[in-house]
């Protein structure tokens, strides 16, 4: 009996295959644990909310982070997605000598609609088994916050769901207050 395995390519991989073409370089892709997954095309509110979301942390930073949107983050060697946000760590040279890693990572943020089921299945294990301190994902969907806290090898021990009236912050930062109604209003 022939069992059936699968191939998993690592980001040096990903990176040869970019540049040799068999990526297109306008091709919407990010690699989750060795697969190159196709990513969906943005619409307008996904857009405002990766924009809203930019300019709230902007504002609230004051040198105390990086905000970081639709960039990759190196989680190991066979994952490299492109999150919406990150609140990263200053770094000296603004990460032109390498991308992020997971311990460089204060928040993550997803923006979710079609890729909900994805976000939470396939990425949040990854962010989890990495380390990456906290995830917020904003369920389109629902119109909810969902903020996992806790990284472990299967994904976060801690998840909390806000609805519009509630109030968000990064853990690491208490004071960088988000209104949930105010983040998703129309």
């Amino acid at each position: 009996m022939l069992l059936q395995t699968e191939h998993r390519f690592s980001v040096k991989d990903y990176y040869r295959m970019a540049e040799t073409g068999v990526l297109r370089p306008d091709a919407r892709v990010e690699l989750i644990d060795g697969r190159i997954i196709d990513m969906s095309p943005i619409g307008p509110f996904h857009g405002g909310l990766v924009k809203r979301l930019s300019r709230i942390f902007n504002l609230k930073a004051k040198g105390r982070w990086i905000v970081s949107t639709q960039d990759p983050v190196r989680l190991d060697d066979h994952s490299e997605p492109e999150p919406d946000v990150m609140l990263l760590k200053p770094a000296p040279d603004d990460y032109t000598s390498r991308h992020p890693q997971p311990a460089d990572v204060f928040l993550l943020i997803e923006v979710s609609d079609s890729t909900l089921e994805a976000d939470q299945e396939n990425k949040l294990p990854a962010y989890g088994r990495t380390d990456v301190p906290e995830v917020w994902i904003v369920n389109l969907n629902e119109l909810t916050v969902e903020i996992y806290r806790e990284p472990h090898f299967t994904g976060y021990r801690s998840k909390t769901v806000l609805h519009p009236g509630d109030q968000a912050a990064p853990l690491a930062f208490p004071d960088a207050v988000v209104n949930v109604g105010e983040l998703l209003k129309r």
